[in-house]
């Protein structure tokens, strides 16, 4: 209805909860990872470069996770 506010649905309300504890785990994840690599690197390229490389499929996965779990369902 036009006019009325809107309320957000329980469910609705999960997802997002869900999403933010996700996002969470994935940049303390990437910190970890991070912290990994760095422990032995002599360079930054030695640090990057395997960062990089492992950490962009599971943001990529992420963020298409994401996507497809907010998107307004078709009427």
């Amino acid at each position: 209805m036009r006019g009325q506010p809107s309320r957000c649905h329980p469910i609705a309300m999960f997802k997002a909860f869900g999403v933010g504890v996700g996002m969470v785990l994935l940049v303390s994840g990437s910190l970890l990872v991070f912290a990994a690599f760095d422990r032995d690197s002599h360079s930054a390229s030695d640090t990057l470069r395997p960062f990089i490389i492992t950490m962009a499929p599971v943001w990529a996965v992420f963020i298409a996770a994401v996507v497809v779990l907010l998107r307004k369902p078709k009427a």
